[in-house]
Protein backbone atom coordinates (compact mmCIF):
# COMPACT_ATOMS: atom_id res chain seq x y z
CA UNK A 1 0.00 0.00 0.00
CA UNK A 2 1.67 3.43 -1.28
CA UNK A 3 1.12 6.16 1.13
CA UNK A 4 1.85 9.89 0.56
CA UNK A 5 1.67 12.95 3.20
CA UNK A 6 2.47 16.32 1.68
CA UNK A 7 4.16 18.69 3.38
CA UNK A 8 5.13 22.75 2.99
CA UNK A 9 2.38 24.55 1.82
CA UNK A 10 1.65 28.23 3.30
CA UNK A 11 0.73 31.29 2.49
CA UNK A 12 3.63 33.60 0.57
CA UNK A 13 3.95 36.85 -1.06
CA UNK A 14 3.89 37.21 -5.31
CA UNK A 15 7.19 36.81 -6.58
CA UNK A 16 8.26 34.38 -3.53
CA UNK A 17 9.24 30.52 -3.09
CA UNK A 18 8.37 27.57 -1.46
CA UNK A 19 9.33 24.15 -1.34
CA UNK A 20 7.05 21.27 -1.23
CA UNK A 21 7.62 17.95 0.04
CA UNK A 22 5.58 14.82 -0.15
CA UNK A 23 7.38 11.72 1.99
CA UNK A 24 6.46 8.59 0.34
CA UNK A 25 5.52 4.67 1.77
CA UNK A 26 5.16 1.63 0.38
CA UNK A 27 6.85 -0.98 -1.69
CA UNK A 28 9.44 -0.96 -4.66
CA UNK A 29 8.75 3.33 -4.75
CA UNK A 30 12.17 3.60 -6.72
CA UNK A 31 9.84 1.63 -9.89
CA UNK A 32 7.29 4.29 -9.33
CA UNK A 33 6.38 7.97 -11.28
CA UNK A 34 6.48 10.31 -8.88
CA UNK A 35 4.12 13.91 -9.26
CA UNK A 36 2.58 17.00 -8.31
CA UNK A 37 -0.83 17.62 -9.42
CA UNK A 38 -2.75 20.85 -8.29
CA UNK A 39 -6.36 22.14 -7.73
CA UNK A 40 -7.53 25.90 -7.29
CA UNK A 41 -10.98 26.69 -6.44
CA UNK A 42 -14.08 25.32 -8.82
CA UNK A 43 -11.05 24.43 -11.36
CA UNK A 44 -10.12 20.82 -12.34
CA UNK A 45 -7.15 19.28 -11.17
CA UNK A 46 -3.89 19.57 -13.20
CA UNK A 47 -0.71 17.70 -13.46
CA UNK A 48 2.50 19.93 -12.60
CA UNK A 49 5.24 18.19 -13.19
CA UNK A 50 5.61 14.55 -13.33
CA UNK A 51 8.45 12.03 -13.31
CA UNK A 52 9.18 9.01 -15.35
CA UNK A 53 6.74 9.21 -17.87
CA UNK A 54 7.26 6.34 -20.54
CA UNK A 55 11.19 6.57 -18.72
CA UNK A 56 11.21 10.22 -20.38
CA UNK A 57 13.02 12.93 -17.89
CA UNK A 58 10.47 15.20 -15.73
CA UNK A 59 7.26 16.22 -18.07
CA UNK A 60 6.65 19.98 -16.38
CA UNK A 61 3.68 21.64 -17.33
CA UNK A 62 3.93 24.91 -19.59
CA UNK A 63 2.07 27.15 -17.02
CA UNK A 64 5.31 26.42 -14.51
CA UNK A 65 8.42 26.20 -16.97
CA UNK A 66 10.98 27.37 -16.12
CA UNK A 67 9.43 28.44 -12.15
CA UNK A 68 8.86 24.70 -10.62
CA UNK A 69 11.13 21.77 -10.25
CA UNK A 70 10.45 18.55 -9.53
CA UNK A 71 12.99 16.06 -7.76
CA UNK A 72 13.19 12.97 -5.60
CA UNK A 73 15.31 11.81 -3.06
CA UNK A 74 14.49 7.78 -3.79
CA UNK A 75 17.12 6.97 -0.69
CA UNK A 76 14.49 8.87 1.79
CA UNK A 77 11.60 8.09 -0.43
CA UNK A 78 11.14 11.91 -0.39
CA UNK A 79 9.58 14.08 -3.78
CA UNK A 80 10.13 17.78 -3.82
CA UNK A 81 8.36 20.52 -5.66
CA UNK A 82 10.54 23.86 -5.99
CA UNK A 83 8.50 26.74 -6.56
CA UNK A 84 9.82 29.90 -7.54
CA UNK A 85 8.42 33.47 -8.50
CA UNK A 86 4.77 32.51 -7.51
CA UNK A 87 1.82 34.45 -8.86
CA UNK A 88 -1.58 34.57 -7.33
CA UNK A 89 -2.48 32.27 -9.96
CA UNK A 90 -0.50 29.29 -8.18
CA UNK A 91 -2.72 29.49 -5.36
CA UNK A 92 -4.26 26.04 -5.17
CA UNK A 93 -4.14 22.93 -3.12
CA UNK A 94 -1.10 20.65 -4.09
CA UNK A 95 -0.86 16.94 -4.18
CA UNK A 96 1.56 14.18 -4.10
CA UNK A 97 0.31 11.34 -6.32
CA UNK A 98 2.25 8.02 -7.46
CA UNK A 99 1.68 5.04 -9.78
CA UNK A 100 3.78 2.47 -11.81
CA UNK A 101 3.68 3.04 -15.06
CA UNK A 102 1.64 6.60 -16.21
CA UNK A 103 1.44 7.04 -19.90
CA UNK A 104 0.72 10.99 -19.34
CA UNK A 105 1.17 13.39 -16.55
CA UNK A 106 -3.12 13.36 -15.89
CA UNK A 107 -4.84 12.65 -13.28
CA UNK A 108 -6.62 9.32 -14.76
CA UNK A 109 -3.35 7.99 -14.35
CA UNK A 110 -2.48 8.08 -10.81
CA UNK A 111 -3.97 5.89 -8.71
CA UNK A 112 -2.45 6.68 -5.49
CA UNK A 113 -2.56 10.44 -3.61
CA UNK A 114 -1.87 12.25 -1.04
CA UNK A 115 -4.25 14.62 0.91
CA UNK A 116 -2.74 17.75 -0.31
CA UNK A 117 -0.99 20.77 0.78
CA UNK A 118 -2.66 24.38 0.65
CA UNK A 119 -0.82 27.01 -1.12
CA UNK A 120 -1.59 30.68 -1.01
CA UNK A 121 0.32 33.28 -2.70
CA UNK A 122 -1.02 36.55 -2.04
CA UNK A 123 0.32 40.06 -0.85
Amino acid sequence: QIQLVESGGGLVQPGGSLRLSCAASGPDLYYYSMAWFRQAPGKEREGVSCTRIRDDGPVVADFVKGRFIISRDNSKNMVYLQMNSLTPEDTAVYYCAADLAPTSCTVPEYAHWGQGTQVTVSS
